[in-house]
């Protein structure tokens, strides 16, 4: 008897558990949801993807290697595989994309542990691999070219895509110091930007170059949609062929009926 009500109550105690649990994730994705949702009535920049351009695809890796991956991780994702689906040859991989002793078979892992992160951010740098998937391509294009100096941020910088938000303006050495004229909220416009510093690159180059790392972003989180393209294509033209043949058997069945 005794055991009977350890096992009942194990089991309420599990069942409790896993009702909590399942509150808690559905409470969780509404949250996330109502936040996704604040910031789609944001105006967005269109970027123009292209997964076939394989030269974009590699300056974005280099981007995002050089820039993104001390503090991101893209931990779904392999040096070779990359390599191999860009064209890159394990040669140029170790020499330009390999930095901190990783091999060519190694996930691609910020090399910033995550403690530290947490230390000097608030927050734990979220992993990039699907974030083209969760935010969409537009958003982070519009995201890193929203960046603007802000003295009363921790980092300096503020976005105004993104309120607070906690990371820093990585690539303002590439883009320059810029400071908001006007957010664009009496207009229900975009915002504007004056450039303060100008940096590295002219802003028809900044534009391309957040246009290649957000190609590469795309294909990160989807590294087969090629692929998947291409086989699409052969599945139409089987169906067509067999259109084409299934026609013709039914008139051949059928001609002495009519």
């Amino acid at each position: 008897m005794v055991h009977e009500m350890g096992q009942d109550e194990a089991g309420t105690g599990k069942s409790e558990f896993q009702m909590k649990r399942f509150i808690a994730f559905t409470l969780a994705i509404t949250v996330s949801s109502w936040c996704a949702a604040a910031t789609e009535d944001a105006p967005l920049d269109a970027v123009y993807i292209n997964l076939s351009d394989t030269a974009s695809l590699q300056r974005g890796a280099r981007l995002f290697v050089n820039y993104c991956l001390s503090c991101h991780s893209a931990s779904y994702m392999r040096y070779r595989r990359m390599g191999e689906d860009l064209g890159i040859s394990e040669e140029l991989l170790k020499e330009h994309l390999l930095f901190a002793g990783e091999k060519p078979g190694d996930l691609m892992q910020a090399t910033m542990p995550a403690n530290y992160a947490k230390q000097w951010f608030g927050v734990v740098p979220p992993d990039l691999t699907l974030i083209a998937r969760v935010r969409k391509p537009d958003w982070i294009y519009t995201y890193l070219r929203s960046f603007y100096l802000d003295v009363g941020s921790p980092s300096g910088w503020n976005n105004t895509l993104f309120r607070n938000v906690a990371m820093p303006h990585v690539l303002y050495q590439l883009q320059g110091s810029q400071r908001l004229v006007s957010d664009g909220a009496a207009e229900n416009g975009k915002p504007v930007f004056r450039l303060e510093r100008p940096g590295e690159m002219t802003p028809e180059e900044y534009d391309e170059s957040v246009r290649d790392l957000t190609n590469f972003l795309v294909y990160l989180g989807e590294p087969v949609k090629l692929n998947r393209y291409l086989i699409g294509v052969f599945v139409m033209l089987f169906l067509a062929v067999l259109l084409v043949l299934s026609y013709t058997l039914k008139k051949e069945y059928w001609k002495d009926v009519h």
